[in-house]
C-alpha cells in the first residue's frame, strides 16, 4: 500500500470524509456539502447513515465537487472522538470501496493535527492487509483495487514525519500477520527463524539455536516437543539495544509451534488445519521485535521464540514419559497435546538465566480453555506482578485490543503436583485448564517479575468486526506490547 500525504484532496477519485454522529460534516465536509448544493445532507438524510462508528455512506460526488465518489465515514460522537474512533473511520472508508476498482482513496483530515492524519493514514494500510500470496487464479474483480491511500494534511511535513513511527508499527503487524497465515509446509521451525534473522537489516541482532546447541544446553522439554518431526527445532533470540548501556532488557518469550498436531495424544481432525497459527505468540514477539527496531525505540529489549513442530512418529514423545527440563525440574508429561508450555518452560527459564531481564511476558496460543473462559475478543493475562499486569491492561484498550487479567491462585498448585516428577504438563481434568497452564509457567520464571498471555481466543479472527483488522491472522499482541513499551518503559 502507497501512503501519499498532500495539501489538497484535488480531483480525488474516492474522497472519504468524517461524519459525526448526527450527521454533522467534518473537515471539508461543509464546504463539499456547501459546493454540492446540500447533495450530502440530502442524501444522509434519505438513508439510515448518521455517523456512527464503523458506519459509511457511498455518495456519487455531487456537482461542484471535484471528486468522482464521496464516501461519508462515520466517526461517531464528537465528544467521544479518539484515536481509536479515527482508526475505525479511516478503516471503515478503505473497507467500503476497497473492490469498487478505484485506485486511490484521498482521506480529508485537514482538519485535524499531523498525528492524526498520520494515524489514520495508519490506519488505513492496516485495513488494506491481505495475503494473497498463493492466489493464483483470483480474477481482478475479486481483488482490492485500492493501491493509494492519500491524506490531505493541514501540515504535510509534520504528518509525513508523524508517519514515520507508525509506519514501523504497521510493518511489524504485517511482518506478524504474514508469519501466521503461512501454512505449515512453507513456515517450519528453521524458515521461521531464517525470516526473523533477515530482520538484521534493522538492527536488531539475532542469534539462531539448533539441535545441537540446545541440547548442550539443556532444552530437553522444547526438544522433546519437537522430537517426533522431521523438522529441526530452533529457538531464535533477538536483542534490540536502544536504550541506555548497561541497563538490564525487558524480555518477551514466544511459543512457537509451528504445527500442531497434538503429537500421539492427536487432536481431532476437524479443524486440525488451523493448527499452523499455534506459533501466534512466537509471530507477536518477532512482530514486537520489528517495531522497536524499526521505530529505533529507547529501550533494551530481548525476545526469545521456541520454534517447534510437533507431530506424531515413532520417535515421539508418548504421555507418561518424564523430562528434565533446563531448570533441573521434571516434568510428567500426562498429554503431549499440552506441548506448548514444555517449550515456554525452557525459553523461560533460559531467558531469565541468562539476560536476567527486568521482567518477562509471554505471549501464546496456550489452551482452549481461554476461548471457553472469555470468548473470541478477548485475550487471558495471568501474572505475578500487578505492575507488569498493570502495564498491560493499561496499554491494550489504547489500541483497540482487549485482555482480562485472570487468577492464579497458589491453591490450584495442586492441580498439577506429579506422584513421579516435580510437575506435570496438565491439570486434574478440563476444571481451570488455562490457570493450571498458567501456574505451571510460573514454575519455570525463577520469581522474576512476569505475565502470561495468552492469546488462543484473538490471534485468528473468522468474522472480523474491527475495520483495521480483516479476517485471518490478527498479529494481536504486537501494538499493546508497542504501546506499553512506549508508554512505561523507554528512556
Amino acid at each position: 500500500m502507497n501512503i501519499e500525504f498532500v495539501a489538497s484532496a484535488g480531483a480525488a477519485e474516492v474522497l472519504a470524509v468524517l461524519v459525526n454522529e448526527g450527521r454533522k460534516l467534518c473537515g471539508a465536509g461543509g464546504q463539499l456539502d456547501q459546493a454540492g448544493s446540500g447533495a450530502l445532507t440530502r442524501a444522509m438524510n434519505a438513508s439510515r447513515f448518521t455517523g456512527g462508528s464503523n458506519s459509511t455512506l457511498i455518495v456519487a460526488a455531487p456537482a461542484g465537487v471535484d471528486a468522482q465518489t464521496v464516501v461519508l465515514t462515520g466517526a461517531g460522537e464528537a465528544e467521544k472522538f479518539d484515536d481509536l474512533a479515527l482508526e475505525a473511520a479511516a478503516g471503515a472508508a478503505y473497507q467500503a470501496v476497497k473492490m469498487s476498482g478505484a485506485k486511490v482513496l484521498t482521506i480529508d483530515a485537514a482538519h485535524l493535527s499531523a498525528d492524526q492524519a498520520a494515524r489514520a493514514a495508519f490506519a488505513a494500510r492496516l485495513a488494506g492487509y491481505r495475503f494473497l500470496k498463493y492466489r493464483t487464479t483470483l480474477k481482478p474483480e475479486k481483488t482490492p483495487s485500492i493501491e493509494t491511500i492519500r491524506v490531505v494534511a493541514a501540515d504535510v511535513d509534520a504528518a509525513r514525519a508523524a508517519y514515520d513511527a507508525f509506519a514501523a508499527v504497521a510493518a511489524a503487524v504485517e511482518f506478524s500477520r504474514d508469519l501466521v497465515s503461512e501454512p505449515a509446509n512453507v513456515l517450519y521451525p528453521a524458515e521461521f527463524a531464517r525470516r526473523v534473522k533477515a530482520l538484521e537489516t534493522l538492527g536488531l541482532e539475532v542469534e539462531i539455536l539448533g539441535e545441537p546447541e540446545l541440547e548442550k544446553l539443556g532444552f530437553r522439554t522444547l526438544l522433546a516437543v519437537g522430537q517426533g518431526s522431521e523438522r529441526e527445532s530452533q529457538v531464535a533470540i533477538m536483542k534490540w539495544n536502544g536504550g541506555k548501556a548497561g541497563d538490564a532488557p525487558i524480555a518477551f518469550v514466544g511459543k512457537g509451534v509451528c504445527f500442531d498436531t497434538g503429537g500421539i495424544s492427536i487432536k481431532p481432525a476437524d479443524g486440525m488445519e488451523e493448527m499452523k497459527w499455534d506459533m501466534g505468540g512466537a509471530a507477536a514477539v518477532a512482530g514486537l521485535m520489528h517495531a522497536l527496531a524499526g521505530r529505533k525505540a529507547k529501550v533494551n529489549a530481548v525476545g526469545v521464540l521456541g520454534l517447534v513442530e510437533n507431530m506424531p512418529d515413532g520417535k515421539a514423545q508418548r504421555p507418561g514419559d518424564v523430562v528434565m527440563s533446563l531448570s533441573g525440574q521434571s516434568v510428567e508429561v500426562l498429554n503431549t497435546d499440552a506441548e506448548g508450555r514444555l517449550v515456554l518452560a525452557d525459553c523461560l527459564w533460559y531467558t531469565q538465566e541468562r539476560f536476567k531481564p527486568k521482567f518477562m511476558i509471554d505471549l501464546a496460543t496456550l489452551t482452549g480453555a481461554m476461548i471457553v473462559s472469555l470468548g473470541l475478543e478477548y485475550a487471558g493475562v495471568f501474572s505475578n506482578s500487578d505492575e507488569v499486569a498493570g502495564a498491560i491492561v493499561e496499554a491494550a484498550p489504547k489500541v483497540g485490543e482487549n485482555v482480562w487479567r485472570m487468577p492464579i491462585p497458589a491453591a490450584y498448585e495442586r492441580h498439577i503436583d506429579s506422584p513421579i516428577a516435580d510437575v506435570k504438563n496438565t491439570g486434574n481434568g478440563r476444571a481451570g485448564g488455562s490457570i493450571t497452564a498458567a501456574l505451571f509457567l510460573q514454575r519455570f520464571t525463577n520469581g522474576v517479575p512476569w505475565a502470561h498471555i495468552d492469546i488462543a481466543p484473538t490471534a485468528w479472527v473468522k468474522d472480523s468486526k474491527n475495520p483495521t483488522v480483516p479476517d485471518g491472522a490478527v498479529g494481536w499482541g504486537v501494538r499493546t506490547l508497542d504501546r506499553m513499551v512506549a508508554d512505561r518503559y523507554e528512556v
